[in-house]
């Protein structure tokens, strides 16, 4: 499991990881929350996730907040 921080939510149930030390967000779909809905999730929340690849490249699943 990796950790990172939710960067930025939009209104359509997607929203994007902050990892530090990367250079790029990593999406992550309403779809992959784990133990959590997708209202609940608000910007600077910590999370943890696994990394999967996509057709449109990588994308985190499983996507828990830590408490």
């Amino acid at each position: 499991m990796q950790t990172g921080i939710i960067a930025r939510l939009t209104d359509k149930g997607f929203g994007f990881i902050k990892i530090e030390g990367a250079e790029k967000d990593l999406f992550f779909h309403s779809n992959e929350l784990v133990g959590v809905t997708f209202d609940a999730l608000r910007e600077g929340d910590k999370v943890t996730f696994e990394t999967a690849e996509s057709p449109k490249g990588p994308n985190a699943i499983k996507v828990s907040r830590v408490a």
